[in-house]
């Protein structure tokens, strides 16, 4: 049997993989034998492996691509390790490429308070839309971190939230004037559709807590009634709240902590961006949170 024909029926019975998997392996297990040429794989070190990305991002193949076949070739590797007597797997301390993070499409801020500002509240569910994605592009959430806001969260009268973003870290955020506008208008219609003792700041029309996909859908449908030609969805509010602060503010360590980043390597995303320096705190750095002094 052949190694190539071992790994079929690995990927076939031991790992069960679909038809389509199967055959993504395969034409990367293929590759590698095109790579290695006259080479037997037993004879493949590390420095070999190394080789072949580099030849990969010749060819013009991208970063995720790179990392699928690395992942194909260590499994192959492991299987002939243990069934064929191979020695060591050379592409067990090799990782691919890091794939570059695509920003959302920028949305100004003149297009994100024209948005904002055309939502009707004629209703309780168009009041609550609108205290959503007031607070999505003030304090720049997650939709998950978003939905899961409960009532008890809010300090300082409404002023800052406490919110749990990724691996349960909780963050304070600050909460600008139109957004806290926006929540009091919802919260005076909330109790028509919420059930009795329900914790969620936001809830849907059968009066639990609203979900992520539900957001999404609301702002699909926001975007159709309101003629928005390139259509929003929660992650560009909170790329919009991310970029138009740190335009006004230049402080990056503070979109960080806005943002709920782990890693300043995941705010310097935004530093592209061309910055004004301004005041750094938050109600002179972000477009809506100033309050309306007429």
């Amino acid at each position: 049997m052949t190694a190539l024909e071992r790994f079929e029926r690995y990927l076939t019975g031991e790992r069960g993989k679909s038809a389509a998997t199967r055959a993504a392996y395969l034409a990367d297990a293929r590759l590698l034998l095109e790579l290695a040429g006259e080479r037997t794989l037993d004879s493949l070190q590390a420095r070999d492996i190394r080789g072949f990305v580099r030849q990969m991002k010749q060819r013009g193949h991208d970063a995720r691509s790179i990392a699928r076949r690395l992942s194909a070739w260590r499994a192959w590797f492991a299987l002939l390790c243990r069934e064929a007597g191979f020695i060591a797997n050379p592409v067990e301390a090799i990782r691919g490429p890091r794939a570059a993070r695509k920003l959302p499409r920028p949305v100004s801020a003149d297009a994100a308070a024209g948005f904002l500002d055309a939502l009707d509240d004629d209703d309780p569910l168009a009041r609550r839309d609108r205290a959503l994605f007031e607070l999505a592009y003030s304090s720049g959430l997650r939709v998950s971190e978003l939905v899961g806001v409960d009532l008890a969260d809010f300090l300082d009268g409404g002023a800052s939230l406490t919110v749990v973003g990724k691996g349960g870290k909780g963050r304070q955020v600050p909460v600008g004037a139109s957004a806290r506008a926006a929540i009091d208008g919802w919260l005076l219609v909330r109790g028509q559709l919420a059930r009795p003792g329900e914790p969620a700041l936001f809830v849907s029309r059968t009066g639990g807590r609203l979900g992520v996909r539900a957001v999404q859908l609301r702002l699909d449908q926001w975007s159709d009634r309101l003629g928005v030609a390139d259509k929003l969805h929660p992650h560009r509010l909170r790329h919009a709240c991310a970029s138009h602060f740190l335009q006004s503010s230049g402080d990056l360590r503070a979109t960080q902590e806005l943002l709920g980043h782990a890693s300043i390597a995941s705010t310097q995303i935004y530093t592209h961006l061309d910055f004004q320096r301004l005041a750094a705190v938050y109600d002179a750095a972000h477009p809506r949170a100033k309050r309306d002094k007429s």
